[in-house]
């Protein structure tokens, strides 16, 4: 006796496939339901098997509501019973949402990080004095170090102490300090070179009648 095989590609697609085509099934046949009291029954049935495939989910916020939102999608928004939560639309599942805008606070130096350019808004309208002369220092040497991880070539301070000045609105100028900015070789960090020697003592060669002949 032959019988009929079910392939894959002849069935029904899953609308999300981390469920399961079993579970997908008693989702359609609970559409299917007539008594409303049943069908609202059988679909709080369907989400504590949800709630079991899905033991990651319980840890995030508003876990039922999540669990809710999927059996409706699951039904292809065809399932009609009572929600302890509202129910999503098509509408909502397919709007696409807003666009992000990227910060570009300088885009002229890029390489310099948002998070310099705040401290620098932070301690530029700051009273003159010790405390606002060694963070300003602080900063200048951390531009000094982003700028040379962009650019491995050597810079002069007054490089940085100008891009300073501009980017903080002419309220910051280091021209005429007294103090230089931190050497670049220590700013950046030499990578460690790699010599030929064999420095594992297991792999040495064995001098004198230690060792074994072997025929």
């Amino acid at each position: 006796m032959t019988h009929a095989l079910e392939y894959n590609s002849e069935r029904r697609h899953l609308i999300i496939p981390e469920y399961g085509r079993h579970l997908q099934k008693m989702v359609e046949e609970a559409i299917e339901i007539e008594d409303d009291k049943e069908r609202n029954q059988v679909a709080k049935s369907i989400i504590a098997v949800m709630g079991n495939m899905q033991p990651h989910l319980r840890d995030v916020p508003d876990f039922q509501h999540k669990l809710w939102d999927q059996l409706f999608i699951i039904s292809d928004f065809k399932l009609d019973v009572e929600s302890p939560f509202p129910k999503p639309t098509r509408e909502m599942l397919a709007e696409r949402p807003e666009m992000l805008g990227y910060p570009q606070n300088f885009p002229k130096y890029r390489f310099y990080g948002n998070n310099i350019n705040r401290m620098i808004n932070e301690v530029k309208d700051w009273e003159e004095g010790p405390l606002k002369e060694g963070l300003v220092l602080t900063i200048a040497n951390h531009m000094k170090k982003s700028y040379l991880n962009w650019n491995r070539d050597t810079v002069e301070d007054e490089i940085i102490f100008e891009h300073l000045r501009e980017l903080s609105g002419g309220k910051i100028n280091l021209k005429n300090a007294d103090e230089d900015l931190s050497d670049a070789s220590s700013l950046i960090r030499n990578k460690k070179k790699h010599t030929g020697k064999n420095n594992n003592p297991k792999k040495s060669n064995r001098k004198g009648g230690g060792g074994r002949k072997r025929y």
